[in-house]
């Protein structure tokens, strides 16, 4: 089942432009596949001097992980706030998003879980190559009443 820009903006509690998703595309378990074409949006709210950076495809995974979390653990309760408190092993093939072909394929792969943090790999680039690869830490907070 795939899920469009609407489902998926449901999903975030990032609003408008900020949502970085176009749509997931495939979910299992473990592992969370979505598209994007928003790097290359003149209105895209991280861009600086009319440019996107690579580094900004840390924020395309961070989403990612959310929405994968929040697929996992279907809750009727409002969620909790997420912190992204470490990204580590972050290689980046590129200098740029914005230049790259649409869409930007997006694939987290969750590595751990607990009740307060998670831990994902993921990799952001275009379907022939990954521009932007990592692990990214994030602390759940808050109350999940």
């Amino acid at each position: 089942m795939i899920l469009g820009r609407a489902e998926v903006a449901r999903l975030l509690p990032h609003a408008g432009a900020m949502c970085m998703l176009d749509s997931v595309v495939e979910w299992d378990d473990e592992r969370i596949v979505c598209h994007s074409d928003r790097h290359r949006a003149p209105d895209n709210p991280l861009r600086a001097d009319a440019r996107l950076a690579a580094i900004h495809a840390i924020e395309f995974a961070a989403q990612a992980m959310a929405i994968h979390h929040r697929l996992m653990n279907r809750v009727s309760r409002v969620p909790r706030h997420g912190l992204l408190v470490s990204v580590r092993q972050c290689t980046l093939a590129a200098q740029r998003l914005d230049d790259a072909p649409s869409p930007l394929v997006i694939e987290a792969t969750r590595v751990a879980v607990t009740d307060d943090a998670f831990t994902y790999r993921f990799t952001v680039g275009t379907p022939e190559s990954p521009l932007v690869t990592g692990r990214a830490s994030v602390l759940l907070v808050g109350s999940d009443a």
